[in-house]
């Protein structure tokens, strides 16, 4: 399965903007952007940076944090966003992200990402990532695995120095009341295959069916992993994070996959007229 990724938007960073539509020019599942210099590179292998719904829980988390504990926990700030359930590989080399690496290897596995760039800064809305697998080279320098867990939101910053430490408290959807998640789910995946359908007529790859995307996910982890997709946006990722109520990220999501399937309908009608405009 591929998506393309989403048109940034010049006012992404806030969660009421209209959702803008999917780019037809690029269809990798996830970019090929570079990480802020000087802090963490991905590990270029394309079997690392595969992220499917099977990386997401099936089920809820039976003892989630409370979102009243307050805790402390390094970050790295990165240029792009990760999500619960959502698998990201990195690649450590800068000094003092290896004096963390070394604490950590040795505590909890577990550290938070959080978006930041040179437009909109550091935002204050993150996600946990835990180590699943590492690997320390002879330089010093350590390939990770990391799975996304709880979001958390900084509350305030208890250092700076060799790393930034921060207080943090958990981050939870509240209850979504009488809407029907799960319909809205399905649509969000019928959506979803429209688009990959018509993503991939246009770039000239059979037109198969989209198999079962979901895969037994419930409503909020399946919005999670929807909006793991939209990395070519990654503004518009962390608007989608920032959001405390599954039918709304639901909503906004499957009003991102029908402008988009509406842009694509067009160019493909287009094409059809003038193939060889293509």
């Amino acid at each position: 399965m591929a998506l393309p990724q989403l048109i940034p938007s010049t006012t992404s960073s806030s969660i009421t903007h209209q959702p803008p539509c999917l780019n037809p020019k690029s269809f990798r599942f996830l970019s090929d952007s570079n990480s802020s210099p000087g802090v963490l590179h991905r590990r270029r292998r394309p079997n690392f940076l595969r992220c499917s719904a099977s990386s997401f829980p099936e089920k809820h988390n039976t003892n989630p944090p409370k979102s009243n504990d307050v805790v402390e926990l390094p970050l790295f700030p990165l240029p792009l966003v990760l999500f619960p359930g959502a698998i990201l590989p990195l690649q450590i080399f800068e000094f003092r992200y290896r004096i963390m690496m070394h604490t950590l290897l040795q505590t909890d596995f577990r550290f938070g990402v959080i978006y930041s760039d040179a437009v909109s800064g550091t935002a204050e809305v993150g996600c946990v990532g835990e180590i699943v697998k590492h690997e320390r080279l002879v330089d010093d320098r350590f390939f990770l695995i990391c799975k996304g867990q709880e979001r958390f939101r900084v509350t305030g910053v208890v250092r700076k120095k060799p790393y930034l430490v921060a207080e943090v408290t958990w981050l939870e959807d509240r209850p979504s009341g009488e809407e029907d998640l799960d319909a809205l789910a399905n649509e969000v995946e019928s959506y979803m295959k429209d688009v990959i359908r018509l993503s991939n007529r246009l770039n000239g790859k059979p037109e198969k069916e989209a198999l079962d995307l979901r895969r037994n996910l419930f409503p909020t982890p399946f919005s999670f992993f929807v909006g793991s997709t939209f990395e070519g946006a990654p503004r518009e990722q962390q608007a989608l994070l920032e959001l405390e109520d599954t039918a709304t990220r639901l909503k906004r999501e499957k009003e991102t996959l029908r402008n988009t399937l509406n842009y694509l309908t067009a160019a493909s009608a287009v094409k059809d007229v003038f193939p060889s405009s293509s």
